[in-house]
């Protein structure tokens, strides 16, 4: 590779923290190193191990750097980029004329950038013409998106910076394990503590962040929703609530207070196995101080009922008064590196760019215009991820897959791998050769992070840039490039530009008066002021109230909004809406042949299915393969020892890993990480059971059985 003569400040590639980073040239040339970059505001510097090893992914003893077809013979041999994408563009037009445009998908990933994932949308509806279209973000926040949605009017993962969480009286921790899945942003939480501000953490088991909080609450898998109601009906039986704030600035909570009240105490420890005298505690150490937050993330978000369950914690932030003030609110710590922005600008199947409705008369008639196409023209809402990629091989027989690999991502993911080896056809474009990959007809070498400039959308609905610091190496191409030369041989020859650029400047264009507005942010602003917060219009009169007026006059247009729903929620009234709401039991319950729940998740080392990390030698020495955690009185009771073969087995399928024994979880809970693929994958096991609001599937509890293996 060749690298630019001086550093570069970009972002890391992996999670939603996008942590500043600086890339400099090593002496010859061949490689860079990873720096600190203490200005940037997110990390301060701090980067986990993924994020320092990253460049280990650039090199091409580990990434694709050729494109691959599948000859007659089965095997996937290197081929010209000019008969690659002629494959594609065959192979994806063949279906559609037999088919119809519909048998044609698109799956994309919640690591593309902006104005990739912008690019992608308008390819699937502007020249495949299919509305099968989603992303694997889908399985990230769509829950804690919907929920957003329903009570303020507006989704983004957190309505206000990260630095205003040290700030803040009491943190609610529900389901994340931020030690692992985000080092840096550890330090918010210990920075909190430090400040005379308490921590609760509620998770299944103790793990590193748990071992930081004041109160550590250990439900049983699958009851997040129980325990959100019963911790409301003690704040109205305790008489703490603000009535003041719920007159004023909500609706609904005559019925939200009503559902409450049918989960007294005792029934809610029944449920959750948490003893009464915890719950009133963590009451009064929510409600003790000013102000406190909530913050979610996917142990209560990919459950079966995901947006229920985020609806009944935002109502304990309403009825307290702890949302649209100063310092306090609900927030979603998204998981995936642009898992925001990419749902934003058209990957999502029923969203047009700006996190605009594809039902909404008007919201197609502004993109059309912007595209130059006839708003009739495109398709409707398709199928969310897990029911496109359950249709594969049925109604959708081509698939065109961007930055995602559903093979060990996806519940049911033996089912899954199955549908994708049932298509027509499959054409994967991808950084390595992931487990999905080798399953493809044709194989798209892309750039990466270093290789490319584009934005991308943190957690904190932060814009930000990630610069160019590499040349990549001979026979990579970008995924714009990909989308390019397949609209022009699909007969679109215009409206679909390779560089980043001119791409996001027409997505603000697109997004321009939408609910996710970026017309006001440019690359050059996005620089200057170490990122922008959307919504961000073109002119100022059109931001909600938030700090920085004098940015605002410098740059001649909107400040971009840092905090939302200060002044008002996004909702027509700007009333935010209770969600009258009641516990149900997980899809699938233990019983006498699976007596045991299993609940998945991350480890530090490794990052989502594993794709890149898994060919980093000094992340695979520190996480070499998947486990089975169990506890001391479980692993007695079924006669295996630390370290040995265990089976744990499903109504969908059996996973055999090493038992790893402790008694930081629960008695009637194994957990298991998802990274691997072979016999030691976990969503082998999951649940694809869907939120009816969301279509989350519930990753985070299923019934299962476990014996030595």
């Amino acid at each position: 590779m060749r690298t630019s003569d001086s550093a570069t400040d970009t972002h890391c590639p992996y999670c939603a923290l996008q942590c500043g980073m600086r890339l400099r040239p090593e002496p010859g040339g061949a490689t860079v190193a990873v720096e600190e970059r203490a200005d940037f505001p997110v990390n301060r510097g701090a980067l986990c191990g993924k994020g320092r090893t990253a460049p280990a992914v650039l090199s091409s003893r580990v990434r694709l750097t050729r494109p691959l077809v599948r000859t007659h013979a089965g095997q996937l041999e290197p081929a010209t980029w000019e008969e690659a994408l002629d494959a594609v563009a065959e192979g994806l037009a063949r279906t559609g004329r037999t088919h119809g445009p519909d048998a044609v998908g698109v799956f994309g990933g919640g690591g593309l950038t902006n104005e990739k994932a912008y690019a992608l949308g308008k390819f699937a509806r502007v020249a495949l013409r299919t509305s099968q279209i989603d992303y694997n973000g889908r399985f990230c926040m769509s829950s804690a998106a919907a929920a957003h949605q329903r009570a303020f009017g507006l989704d983004r993962g957190l309505p206000f910076p990260l630095a205003d969480i040290p700030r803040t009286g009491c943190v609610i921790l529900v389901g994340s394990n931020l030690a692992e899945t985000m080092p840096p942003a550890l330090r918010y939480l210990t920075e909190l503590k430090a400040n005379g501000g308490t921590l609760i953490v509620i998770d299944p088991r103790r793990t590193r962040t748990a071992e930081q909080a004041d109160l550590h609450l250990a439900p049983r898998p699958g009851t997040d929703l129980a325990l959100a109601l019963g911790l409301l009906h003690l704040i109205v039986a305790e008489g703490r609530t603000d009535e003041e704030f719920i007159a004023a600035r909500t609706t609904g909570w005559e019925e939200a207070r009503a559902a409450a009240m049918a989960h007294w105490p005792e029934l809610v420890e029944r449920i959750t196995g948490i003893p009464v005298p915890r719950l009133r505690e963590a009451v009064a150490m929510f409600c003790a101080p000013a102000s406190a937050m909530v913050l979610t993330a996917r142990g209560p978000e990919q459950q079966s009922k995901g947006t229920d369950t985020v609806g009944a914690w935002i109502n304990l932030c309403l009825a307290t008064g702890r949302a649209g003030r100063p310092l306090s609110g609900y927030g979603c710590l998204t998981g995936q590196g642009n898992g925001q922005g990419g749902r934003e600008h058209g990957q999502k199947a029923d969203q047009l760019p700006g996190y605009r409705k594809l039902t909404d008369p008007a919201a197609r008639a502004h993109v059309a215009g912007v595209w130059g196409v006839d708003p009739d023209s495109l398709p409707g809402p398709g199928r969310s991820a897990y029911e496109l990629l359950d249709a594969l091989g049925t109604d959708v027989k081509a698939l065109l897959l961007m930055g995602s690999n559903p093979v060990v991502s996806a519940p049911r993911a033996g089912h899954i791998e199955d549908r994708i080896r049932s298509l027509d056809f499959l054409a994967v474009a991808d950084v390595v050769l992931s487990e999905t990959a080798a399953l493809a007809d044709v194989v798209l070498p892309v750039t990466q992070w270093a290789e490319e400039t584009g934005t991308t959308t943190n957690l904190e609905g932060r814009v930000l840039l990630r610069r160019r610091a590499l040349t990549p190496p001979p026979g990579v191409r970008s995924d714009l490039d990909v989308l390019h030369g397949l609209a022009a041989r699909l007969g679109v020859e215009k409206g679909f530009p390779t560089e980043p650029e001119e791409v996001f400047e027409e997505l603000r264009r697109a997004s321009a008066g939408g609910p996710a507005d970026y017309s006001g942010i440019t690359y050059a602003r996005i620089e200057a002021e170490q990122g922008v917060f959307w919504p961000c219009p073109e002119s100022p009169e059109g931001s909600e109230g938030s700090e920085g007026s004098e940015r605002s006059e410098r740059s001649g247009g909107s400040p971009g909004t840092e905090r939302l729903f200060l002044d008002r929620f996004a909702t027509d009234d700007g009333r935010a809406r209770f969600v009258a709401v009641s516990h149900r039991d997980a899809a699938e319950v233990p019983d006498a042949d699976y007596p045991l729940l299993l609940t998945t998740g991350r480890v530090v080392a490794q990052y989502q299915s594993g794709a890149q990390t898994r060919r980093v030698d000094e992340l695979n020495a520190a996480a070499p393969g998947p486990f089975v955690e169990l506890h001391p009185r479980l692993a007695a009771r079924i006669g295996v020892v630390d370290g040995s073969p265990l089976a744990v087995t499903s109504r969908r399928g059996r996973a055999v890993a090493p038992a790893r024994i402790t008694d930081t979880i629960r008695a009637d809970t194994v957990f298991m990480p998802f990274h691997w693929p072979g016999e030691g994958r976990a969503n082998t096991l999951t649940n694809p059971a869907l939120d009816p609001t969301s279509r989350m599937p519930e990753f985070k509890v299923c019934a299962v059985r476990v014996e030595p293996a």
